[in-house]
């Protein structure tokens, strides 16, 4: 059995972030996940007046309640799409400020019309710079209400987990009213966090009731991240081996651990105790229809992982991922056929048939995911290259190195 130690979440470590800068209190994050996005974000709230001091393995956190400590700046939120949406709802609630976002290129892409109109709907003066509903984007705070709003979140879950933090941040708290909502386990991840940091949402099927009376400090340790641990148990179902990973079991936050049960669906072994999770295979892996709405971020994994499987895999309620930081779907059926695998491909689904794949260069769009799903590929597909394998650095740095060394030490047992 292989044992990898995994870093933070990418997604826990944003909701951490923007909790404790609204807390009352220094807050310490411990294990954050240390990336372009994450160190984004605390560089954005940095630039909001936030106070944010780093050692090795965690942050301290200054709160301000109030708001950011300067009434006027400039935020850059790289490629973070959690940081172009999370930080200029959190410098919506100051009482008074000129706060300006942009992003990099592929994010200015990448939509933000749901969050801005509910934004809008709460009377926060806000304006674009450029194309509606996307970055750059102006804010003019003056404090916000709060009050009853309706959210479309069925581009992104992030438009109602920055709506949801922003709540406790209104005079009055906010009622929220979901008409659709994709990848839902991430809000579970945002409620629970709210808790730890001491506000309660009740939930009344698809409506929010987030009350007013702020955030209170805490020390909160950063678990590992579920969506870099597919790859991993990726790697053990495809070749025939066994991989641990601690920090995930029954008790984690986060979703994309039930891409094991996809996994257990092809034929893989699995096993989750309280405070781990492992994945072991015999190497033969049965084909599967998965509706992977919940688990999107994943769909690269199972979508490189499908030619070396029995029978077709049919992934399915996927359309979000076409809004991500590339065309997922897209960027996956592009590279398959390449591979010369059959793909059959719609609006929000695709369909792979097993093959032999051929060594190819990955077209990677500059998208971390597609890199570290075909990393899993090439196992078995010797000659794979990347012309942008550096684009991992958005959230696991070390990934190539980390990769290659698990994968010597599989071979070694």
């Amino acid at each position: 059995m292989t044992v990898i130690h995994l870093p933070g979440s990418k997604s826990v470590t944003a909701r951490a972030l923007f909790l404790a800068a609204a807390a009352d209190g220094t807050s310490t994050l411990v294990r954050p996940l240390r990336s372009d996005d994450t160190e984004g974000f605390a560089e954005g709230l940095t630039r909001l007046g936030y106070r944010i001091t780093q050692e090795a393995d965690r942050w301290h956190v200054e709160g301000r309640p109030a708001g950011p400590a300067v009434t006027d700046a400039d935020v850059h939120c790289r490629d973070g799409a959690t940081t172009a949406r999370f930080l200029p709802t959190l410098a919506a609630a100051a009482a008074r400020g000129s706060y300006r976002f942009d992003a990099s290129a592929q994010m200015r892409r990448r939509p933000l019309a749901p969050l801005t109109g509910a934004l809008r709907a709460l009377g926060v003066d806000l304006r674009h710079g450029g194309a509606e509903g996307h970055h750059p984007l102006r804010i003019e705070a003056h404090g916000i209400e709060g009050g009853e709003i309706t959210l479309d979140a069925g581009e992104s879950s992030q438009y109602l987990t920055a709506l949801l933090m922003l709540g406790p941040l209104t005079g009055n708290g906010l009622r929220i009213t979901v008409t659709d909502l994709v990848s839902a386990p991430y809000v579970e991840i945002t409620l629970a966090m709210m808790r730890a940091f001491g506000v309660e949402v009740v939930r009344d099927g698809d409506v929010f009731t987030v009350p007013p009376g702020g955030y209170r400090a805490t020390t909160y340790t950063v678990e590992p991240d579920a969506s870099t641990a597919s790859y991993f148990f990726a790697a053990a179902a495809l070749t025939g081996r066994e991989v641990t990973v601690p920090g995930l079991g029954t008790d984690a936050l986060q979703g994309d651990l039930r891409f094991v049960d996809v996994l257990r669906r092809m034929g893989a072994e699995v096993r989750v105790t309280k405070d781990s999770t492992t994945v072991r295979s015999e190497g033969r892996l049965s084909g599967v229809t998965v509706n992977m709405r919940d688990i999107s971020d994943t769909m690269p994994t199972l979508a490189a992982l499908a030619p070396f499987a029995s029978g077709p895999v049919r992934i399915e309620d996927v359309g979000n991922t076409r809004v991500k930081e590339c065309d997922r779907l897209e960027a996956c059926a592009q590279n398959l056929r390449r591979m010369d695998i059959t793909v059959e491909t719609g609006p929000d689904w695709i369909e792979i048939r097993p093959g032999t794949p051929r060594p190819t260069e990955i077209a990677t769009h500059g998208d971390h995911r597609i890199v570290m799903s075909f990393a899993v590929a090439g196992l078995r597909v010797p000659g794979i290259t990347f012309d942008d394998p550096g684009c991992v650095r958005k959230t696991f740095p070390g990934f190539h190195e980390a990769f290659a060394e698990f994968v010597g030490l599989m071979n070694h047992r």
